[in-house]
């Protein structure tokens, strides 16, 4: 983390594109200083290399590039190499900051102002030029904040699934990384218990601590100053509790710093929430579980959740890490809300995902005639519910759960294309759905029927779903209060 604040950093002033050879600011504000430094004037150096006086105040005002006999004569004539004439830093700080606002007010950040521009001389008091460098910088830090917006989300979500996809959603850095962690404990077979995980933090060099105070927008917080971990008291959580202190050591053992994007954040919690299913379910140990269950021709999901005391949704998607590089067999994941909305996907089987422009599958809606929907109608919810759903791409066996959470009921689903289901229990289900999604009048569109009889007679009092009218939490953990963590670390850390 930061020393100072966990908020993004200010990126570099946006640009208009240049020669990749030359930065023309640079050079004509060191041309300048140097110049003055030798006691020059325009026309002092003009007699020396040549040149109008006009042209080198041109080529000092970055409004001309010069070529390269020109930057030869100015490098003799101020007596410097053209190493030194073309150097990156800046000869001082006040040539830094002319630089600075050179560069902004070529940007589009001050263009969209509309504000006149300042003439940078060395008449412009240098308090004048440290204040608007500061409030442009302060200004495009704000503008950093709130540049998350949903559609950005949509995107790095979309970028991160396909790079998920090309690597068949298996990350062998991540299962070394385990594979440390569990051999410096001594771990060898089993579930992993509290205690075992209770050993990998202390020998990671971390203490646990359970609290009723932890920040409401946290499910851990780390304090890295005294090597401690905060975990709530509560016991009526959504997330496995060795889940979440997993999760926070992955922070930690990959190495990671704060969050220069959304898209970081995302590919950080996409790391870390594979870590721990990597801990709790070891590759080598699921890998042969998986493998014997192939050649029996029962692979279930459930089983594996059982073998290895982890929720449903984890043995899920531990199956999607392992399945394509172990066992040959492509598939794909939903978790799905009961009202029909996808909030978690993955797939690399060909499977026709509804998506946004963005290439985004979360927040869209799930096919009606699809397992991970179907499943909500089936009245034995004990048992997974297991179907065969004939698609544009082909015909899919999925299988799925429903779990409850504070959020509501959702379906967990797995799903292989049709050549793959003879390794799978459930494979002789006789349930069988015909989908013809993206097609809208798939269940987008009421039937003709209906549409005949109500279209412009029914008027419904929407559900306001106000989040949707929300930008994006900023900062580089959204919605994490900065505040509210370091005020509950700084009390804690005096006990």
């Amino acid at each position: 983390m930061s020393p100072v604040s966990w908020n993004r950093e200010v990126a570099s002033p946006s640009l208009p594109a240049a020669s990749p050879e030359l930065d023309v600011i640079s050079l004509g504000r060191r041309v300048r200083h140097l110049r003055k430094q030798a006691g020059l004037t325009l026309d002092d150096l003009s007699a020396a290399v040549g040149t109008a006086p006009s042209q080198l105040s041109l080529i000092e005002n970055a409004k001309r590039e010069p070529k390269l006999g020109l930057l030869q004569q100015l490098a003799a004539s101020l007596n410097v190499t053209i190493d030194q004439l073309l150097g990156a830093e800046p000869p001082s700080r006040r040539a830094a900051l002319e630089i600075e606002l050179e560069r902004y007010q070529r940007g589009p950040l001050y263009e969209s102002l509309n504000l006149p521009k300042i003439r940078i001389s060395s008449r412009l008091p240098l308090d004048v030029l440290e204040s608007q460098v500061g409030l442009l910088q302060e200004l495009e830090r704000k503008l950093n904040e709130q540049v998350a917006t949903p559609e950005e989300a949509r995107r790095a979500n979309g970028e991160l699934r396909a790079m998920m996809r090309e690597r068949g959603n298996y990350f062998p850095e991540y299962e070394a990384e385990a594979q440390k962690v569990l051999k410096g404990v001594g771990y060898t077979t089993g579930p992993l218990s509290q205690h075992v995980i209770a050993d990998i933090a202390e020998n990671l060099g971390f203490t646990l601590h359970h609290v009723g105070d932890l920040p409401h927008s946290t499910r851990s917080v780390t304090d890295l100053k005294n090597r401690r971990i905060y975990l709530t008291q509560n016991q009526r959580q959504d997330h496995d509790p060795r889940s979440v202190l997993l999760q926070a050591l992955g922070h930690y053992v990959l190495g990671h710093e704060t969050p220069r994007n959304y898209g970081d954040f995302l590919a950080q919690r996409v790391a870390t929430n594979y870590f721990a299913a990597a801990l709790l379910l070891p590759e080598q140990a699921t890998v042969e579980f998986l493998q014997k269950a192939k050649a029996a021709k029962e692979i279930a999901v459930e089983d594996i959740r059982d073998a290895f005391a982890v929720s449903y949704e984890t043995a899920a998607h531990r199956f999607t890490n392992l399945a394509t590089k172990h066992l040959g067999i492509t598939t794909h994941f939903q978790k799905t809300h009961q009202s029909g909305i996808i909030y978690k996907a993955y797939e690399n089987d060909g499977v026709t995902f509804p998506q946004d422009h963005t290439g985004a599958i979360e927040g869209q809606p799930s096919c009606k005639a699809w397992t991970s929907r179907a499943v909500f109608d089936v009245p034995d919810k004990f048992s997974a519910y297991s179907q065969y759903t004939d698609t544009p791409s082909g015909t899919y066996w999925c299988t799925a759960r429903t779990e409850r959470s504070a959020a509501g009921e959702f379906s967990l689903s797995i799903g292989v294309p049709y050549q793959h289901v003879k390794w799978f229990r459930g494979r002789e289900t006789t349930a069988r759905a015909t989908s013809n999604c993206p097609d809208p009048n798939c269940c987008k569109r009421p039937p003709a029927s209906l549409a005949n009889e109500w279209a412009g007679n029914a008027w419904p009092s929407a559900r306001a779903h106000s989040h949707l009218l929300a930008a994006m939490p900023p900062g580089a953990f959204p919605g994490v209060d900065e505040t509210e963590v370091y005020s509950f670390l700084a009390a804690h850390s005096e006990r």
